[in-house]
């Protein structure tokens, strides 16, 4: 393999798969502005020179903190080119949580985007004697910060003109060296800081490439934060090492006018945004009345049918091809141009996806292949390909990786993508990475016959109630939020006498409920207490409950007036439940589901 590293990465896409539109970004409400791969390698050994004008020696820390922009790209190839380290750090991580990681990575510089940013560096600076120099891409009222713009300038002399795409430039040559740190989003507790390093990221992307079909007709839309070792990996090294072009959406909330205007082939996403394109295209049909309402559902069951023939068999007989022909002109079509009309990938990870969204998608054909991996992994050990689909599993083993399953239904697994060690505790390390490399997920699951890989709960989320019966919460709350009055779900009961869950409604749903039935309820508090909402979703926990065991069903239920949110410290940034903080956060609705006189225990 010829290329190493990351800068070497980027080296050969300059010379083999340049493009006009490396990368590309909006101004405002402006149409995109393109960069093409020459001037990316530029731009990049030029704020890299420009670091080391700063002092930046390989080795040292530099981390960033900002949102998805083509900078940020910018800001990392530029670190790596000149041999540091870089740390990325969530944008929407408040002060504390960002001193703590900047304490204990101790970087000499800092990337930050915004003013909003900076006033979060500017109450902890004092407090991290490493940080010398801190590099704003926007102007901001930081003391002593240096725009990106005068680095690069800095970098630009000192090069006199000479070629980019001189090896010589580009210090970072060890493919063992450490090329980042990411610390983990921390369900329950501070994070931990994943060493991984050149080879780590390269050997995943190299082996990703071997089973993905994608290259230089591609477009991808990146949103997922940069700070996500899937978007760093899969939507950002591997688009640029095989000439796709980037193209950033502007915010969360401008996704679907940035679709229009990028037209991506593909996309990478966690569950989250493709279950709520899912319920958007549901809710407008259903707002717009019959017989709109009919087509969409009756559309989205021969998408399934459809996907499941294509997948599982048999093949699709003439009444199935001629009514899927019929939905594609109706609805999927419109579908896929709510998507920018072109996109025929899209990638799903971080969570488990549920598989009738799947079926949905393919079958309306806008692909969705669900993958699986972790920060520790580089992050790719398994994916659903093109060629190789089963709904439900997170797919084969990428090449170059092994997969076993431990006694107690732990996954493990060995490979070049596995990390070095968690940063400065190796009591950590020794937890999870045994000396003969097989590292152990966290993740409980199994293979079948044909070595697809199947993901059923968290090692560390299983319940053990009060009785001593062992229970994955996953599969009851992936049950429950497959129903269109359910937003989020979560099942309670360790060390408790049976199962309850907190349940989030679908507001929006749920309100059109009761217009229809004229429950004369119209706030969250009203829905919620309303007898007929209670037994409606009654009849969801009773549904959700009849695949599982009397010690596995759901006793009790309580609704919950609002979303769980990042704001509340109730999700993680990659937006995953953070079970024990909604535990404690709400205690008492919880302890209300338990009576002390109530002593029931589980069958």
């Amino acid at each position: 393999m010829s290329v190493r590293t990351i800068p070497e990465m980027l080296l050969e896409a300059a010379r083999e798969r340049a493009r006009p539109d490396c990368l590309a970004y909006r101004e405002n409400d402006g149409p995109y502005v393109a960069l093409s791969t020459a001037t990316v390698l530029e731009k990049a050994r030029d704020i890299g020179l420009g670091l080391r004008n700063l002092g930046v020696q390989a080795g040292d820390r530099v981390a960033i903190l900002s949102e998805n922009r083509h900078e940020w790209a910018l800001a990392d190839l530029a670190s790596l080119g000149c041999g540091a380290i870089t740390v990325p750090i969530y944008s929407t991580l408040l002060a504390p949580a960002i001193e703590y990681i900047l304490a204990d990575c101790e970087p000499v510089a800092l990337f930050v985007s915004s003013p909003e940013q900076a006033a979060k560096i500017g109450a902890i600076r004092g407090n991290l004697p490493s940080l010398r120099h801190i590099i704003t891409f926007e102007q901001t009222n930081l003391a002593g910060a240096i725009p990106l713009g005068q680095v690069e300038a800095a970098g630009k002399s000192a090069a006199a003109g000479k070629p980019a795409d001189d090896p010589a430039w580009w210090t970072g040559g060890d493919p063992h060296g450490v090329c980042s740190i990411i610390y983990t989003s921390g369900t329950t507790g501070n994070p931990k800081g994943v060493v991984l390093t050149h080879d780590n990221f390269v050997t995943n992307i190299i082996n990703v490439t071997k089973v993905v079909d994608f290259g230089p007709r591609d477009v991808c839309l990146s949103f997922l934060p940069l700070s996500h070792v899937l978007e760093r990996m899969a939507g950002y090294y591997s688009m640029i090492y095989r000439g796709v072009g980037i193209y950033y959406a502007r915010r969360f909330d401008t996704i679907a006018e940035d679709l229009a205007l990028a037209k991506p082939t593909l996309m990478i996403s966690v569950p989250r945004l493709y279950e709520k394109i899912h319920a958007n295209a549901a809710n407008l049909a259903s707002a717009a009345g019959f017989p709109k309402r009919q087509i969409f559902f009756w559309a989205r069951r021969v998408a399934i049918r459809w996907a499941e023939a294509h997948v599982d068999g048999p093949p699709a007989g003439l009444r199935l091809k001629l009514a899927h022909r019929v939905a594609d002109r109706l609805v999927y079509g419109k579908l896929r141009a709510r998507l920018g009309g072109r996109v025929r990938i899209m990638v799903s990870g971080g969570a488990p996806l549920n598989p009738r969204i799947i079926k949905f998608f393919n079958g309306a054909g806008a692909l969705i292949l669900e993958g699986y991996g972790l920060t520790e992994t580089s992050p790719v050990l398994t994916c659903n390909v093109e060629t190789g689909i089963r709904f439900g599993s997170v797919g084969r083993v990428i090449p170059d990786t092994e997969i076993r399953i431990a006694d107690d239904g732990e996954i493990l697994c060995r490979g070049p993508q596995v990390m070095r060690c968690y940063y400065r505790d190796d009591t950590a390390t020794a937890e999870v990475l045994g000396s003969d490399g097989w590292f152990a997920t966290g993740d409980i699951g199994h293979l079948d016959a044909d070595n697809y890989l199947f993901i059923t709960d968290r090692k560390k989320e299983l319940i053990v109630t009060a009785g001593g019966k062992n229970i994955a919460p996953q599969p009851l709350e992936n049950a429950l939020v497959a129903d269109k009055y359910i937003a989020q779900a979560v099942v309670i009961g360790d060390r408790r006498p049976y199962l309850s869950v907190l349940i989030v409604p679908d507001y929006a749903n749920l309100q059109r409920y009761a217009d229809a039935r004229s429950l004369g309820a119209s706030t969250p508090a009203e829905l919620s207490a309303h007898p007929r909402v209670q037994r409606l979703f009654q009849r969801i926990v009773d549904s959700a409950n009849s695949e599982h065991p009397g010690f596995g069903q759901i006793k009790k239920f309580a609704l919950v007036p609002r979303e769980f949110t990042l704001d509340d410290n109730e999700l993680t940034p990659t937006l995953k439940i953070k079970r024990f903080e909604i535990a404690r956060i709400w205690k008492t609705t919880i302890d209300a589901m338990y009576p002390a006189d109530d002593h029931g225990v589980d069958d």
